[in-house]
């Protein structure tokens, strides 16, 4: 059953200028990633054009944006080392993509479900700081690391923290002041005057500031102190024509294909790659406003169409990605037109205006990616996680040190041991297995939930809230529950936000003398009633449901 999906066309007045934000953005860290990588710049813009175009096509995440990834520049250096050729590594990308489909063919997607709320929480947050602490140095004119190098260590020798004191050896006063009035125009446009008018709606705050910065850049190179200089401008391959341009793009080695070695590195970029877009997938949906739920299983099918089509034309491997895609949703967007708009203007920039953008100062697009940073890790989300006890504040803590002094899946990695361990000390099972439920229409469909609901059974809870019947009339009853995990309690609130998108009449009884300090278990019962009563009482409604065995 398919949640019902907000009009496209309708919605092209929000998608078209985020979708522009988010080609903006993409710009820089398509180039710099693939700087940082190893590979030819233009290789990245062309993972950039298929994740926007191919990717967003076939995916049905609604709001999420795909493109090279950080997280995989390290094993593209070191693969195309070791492999000898970039062509040779273009022919794992391939094959990456085809282990890619299989893998979502299995419906191996489910793995994005048991992910704990405070790790994803944490993964964004730690995104947030890692972008702050990463953009300050451009802000202020020191661009010696590439935009898209997020690791604790970069590629110049020195760590994230250390660029913050070198940065101030290599000042340009005229790349602070671009930063300082981009940031002026960008919290103007948050203000409650700009917000009145719809034209400001339509106008976004970045796109002025991008225009803003190519104006102040031009100006400047009459003043000699305030002067601009071509390290601090993005740098995008420019063709003579257009044969020149698609001669840019490189084709795999076929003739490595019984080269074993070629096999591991696909495997390798396959896992890391699916885990990324997964942990992305998660993380995007839970800033999705209308809390729509993307399939993951179909996402690798996407994320792996996406991998086959960018090896075969010279492309970096492609994952779902989170810097783009909480700017396509800060932005405004609404559906995944926004994905595709920015991908086509990839596509055409690249194609008809590379000298426009090559005009454009990192200062401008350090001031956007500051506020998307900020977004993502603000002070009101710390003081959230902290007032939900130590189980959620501690994993949501170690998460964000970990992506900050190392890099992401680590910072994840041991974001999950920590969650683990809290859940594991504090829970004791009690399992239920309840049995399938034949749905009768007319009637309401009351989950019963368990002494005790843990997250363990998140993936299950979430399995069952998606299969809900349309147009039905659903009640979830937490009066004999004692305890319940807050990952549970968002699951249960973001169901209540998207039901309407299925004309799901959504009622909640029971929650109000609950304890919120320990994990989760699993739906008691399922049970049938003949409408919504405004008052429930487990004891006395009469139950429409197969009998409930209790595991041994």
């Amino acid at each position: 059953m398919r949640t019902k999906h907000l009009s496209y066309f309708r919605n092209l007045g929000n998608d078209i200028p985020a979708g522009m934000v988010v080609f903006l953005v993409a710009v820089p860290l398509c180039l710099g990633i693939a700087l940082a990588s190893g590979a030819p710049l233009f290789s990245g813009i062309i993972a950039g054009i298929v994740g926007g175009t191919v990717v967003a096509f076939i995916s049905r995440s609604p709001l999420g944006v795909s493109g090279p990834a950080a997280g995989l520049a390290v094993i593209v250096l070191t693969s195309i080392q070791s492999l000898g050729s970039f062509e040779t590594f273009l022919l794992a990308v391939f094959i990456a993509g085809i282990f890619q489909m299989i893998l979502g063919s299995l419906k191996a997607g489910i793995i994005a479900y048991y992910f704990p709320s405070s790790v994803i929480k944490g993964m964004l947050a730690g995104i947030g700081v890692i972008i702050i602490l990463k953009q300050i140095p451009h802000a202020f004119g020191y661009d010696a690391v590439p935009e898209g190098d997020f690791a604790f260590f970069q590629s110049d020798g020195h760590t994230t923290f250390s660029d913050l004191t070198y940065m101030f050896d290599y000042i340009s006063p005229g790349a602070i002041i671009i930063s300082a009035i981009s940031l002026i125009i960008l919290l103007a446009w948050e203000g409650p005057f700009f917000k009145k008018y719809k034209i400001f709606h339509i106008i976004q705050g970045p796109l002025v500031v991008v225009i803003t910065g190519i104006v102040l850049t031009l100006t400047f190179r009459s003043i000699p102190e305030l002067a601009i200089s071509t390290e601090h401008i993005v740098t995008i391959p420019v063709a003579d024509s257009l044969a020149g341009f698609f001669g840019q793009f490189t084709f795999p080695d076929f003739g490595q294909l019984g080269n074993p070695a070629v096999y591991t590195i696909a495997m390798t970029i396959a896992v890391v790659a699916s885990l990324e877009t997964l942990l992305c997938v998660e993380a995007t949906d839970k800033l999705d406003p209308h809390k729509r739920i993307t399939p993951t299983s179909r996402e690798l099918v996407a994320q792996g169409a996406g991998n086959m089509i960018s090896g075969l034309v010279g492309g970096l491997p492609i994952t779902q990605v989170i810097v783009r895609s909480s700017a396509n949703i800060q932005s405004g967007g609404k559906t995944k037109a926004s994905a595709i708009v920015h991908g086509v203007l990839l596509l055409l920039a690249s194609l008809a205006i590379p000298a426009v953008l090559n005009m454009i100062p990192l200062a401008s697009l350090a001031a956007i990616l500051l506020v998307v940073g900020y977004k993502l890790a603000k002070p009101a989300i710390f003081i959230s996680m902290f007032q939900k006890g130590k189980s959620q504040y501690i994993p949501f803590v170690v998460t964000i040190l970990g992506i900050v002094f190392t890099d992401l899946l680590i910072g994840i990695a041991l974001g999950m041991v920590v969650a683990v361990f809290y859940i594991l000390w504090i829970n004791y099972i009690t399992p239920y297995e309840v049995d399938e439920k034949e749905y009768v229409e007319g009637k309401v469909l009351r989950i019963e939930l368990a002494e005790s609901v843990s997250f363990l059974n998140k993936a299950m809870i979430m399995n069952t809230l998606k299969h809900l019947p349309e147009n039905s009339s659903v009640v979830v009853d937490a009066s004999r529950t004692k305890n319940i995990h807050p990952d549970i309690l968002e699951i249960i609130d973001d169901f209540s936000k998207n039901a309407e998108t299925k004309n799901i009449k959504f009622k909640k009884t029971g929650f109000e003398s609950i304890s919120y300090k320990h994990p989760l278990k699993k739906f008691r019962k399922i049970v049938l009633e003949e409408e919504i009563p405004e008052d429930i009482n487990p004891k006395t409604v009469p139950l429409y449901t197969s009998k409930i065995n209790k595991a041994s």
